[in-house]
């Protein structure tokens, strides 16, 4: 019998059982509630080991990025997957719970379903990606060890451009950066194999991945600071267009970090 995932939310209302926790308990999710408390909120997560917890940014007495960082000093080798909910945003504020540890930034509202089927399919992606984390960390040398993971690093570009953390297109955007870095060649195949590649990882068709991508893009340009986008796109990107496509995007992106590497 496969393993259901064990759900931590951090809202035990009766107005928030009714709105959005029956969503999360017929996507599969095993669901369990706690205060929209932090100190509580760490108390039960300590207790009870959930896969994943839901959590509200902003709660009395321990915010979310507080939550994260007592649980990693806690229990560094037993982390949940951590969502946080926050009705305000900002390119600082996301940057600062995605580097705290969070695995999703989701701006309220939301949609119940949709968030049930995203923490699904993250828990599904970390556990596929334990065992590679392990493997690496046994043959990495110790001075390595300090540097920010590939993934930080991506993560931190996408950030200072301005690519809003909660849209679907960031995540596909960060996967094809890696895949880009790690396969060069895939960047002559976006089609073929690119997209393909991204959309199996979370379940969803080709087409999509590209529009997702194209929105988050696009997001950036009309919300990003105009001197970083410059820094990296200012030469490259045709005039009539005034933002780059999908593979040009990626490319730039894909081959700063891959030259920063080399000389790293």
């Amino acid at each position: 019998m496969e393993k259901r995932v064990k759900l931590l939310i951090a809202n035990d209302t009766t107005e928030f059982h009714n709105d959005c926790g029956r969503f999360f308990e017929n996507s599969g999710l095993e669901v369990s509630y706690a205060p929209k408390d932090g100190i509580k909120l760490l108390e039960k997560i300590q207790n009870s080991h959930p896969d994943a917890v839901l959590s509200d940014l902003f709660m009395p007495r321990l915010d979310g990025i507080g939550v994260m960082k007592a649980i990693k000093t806690k229990n560094p080798d037993n982390q949940p997957l951590f969502v946080i909910v926050s009705n305000f945003t900002s390119p600082t504020l996301e940057r600062e719970v995605m580097m705290s540890g969070a695995a999703y930034f989701a701006v309220a509202p939301f949609d119940a379903a949709d968030l049930a089927e995203r923490i699904c399919q993250l828990c599904s992606m970390n556990d596929m990606k334990v065992p590679q984390q392990k493997l690496v960390k046994k043959q990495v040398p110790q001075e390595a060890e300090q540097e920010p993971s590939l993934e930080i690093q991506v993560t931190e570009i996408l950030h200072q451009i301005g690519v809003p953390a909660h849209i679907k297109g960031y995540h596909y955007l960060r996967d094809s950066i890696i895949m880009a870095i790690e396969t060069p060649d895939i960047i002559n195949a976006v089609t073929k194999q690119l997209y393909p590649g991204v959309a199996k990882r979370y379940g969803t068709t080709a087409s999509r991945v590209e529009r997702a991508i194209r929105h988050a893009i696009e997001v950036a340009w009309d919300r990003g600071d105009v001197d970083i986008l410059n820094s990296y796109f200012g030469y490259t990107i045709h005039n009539t267009r005034g933002k780059p496509t999908n593979s040009e995007f990626i490319a730039m992106i894909s081959d700063r970090l891959r030259l920063h590497m080399k000389t790293a």
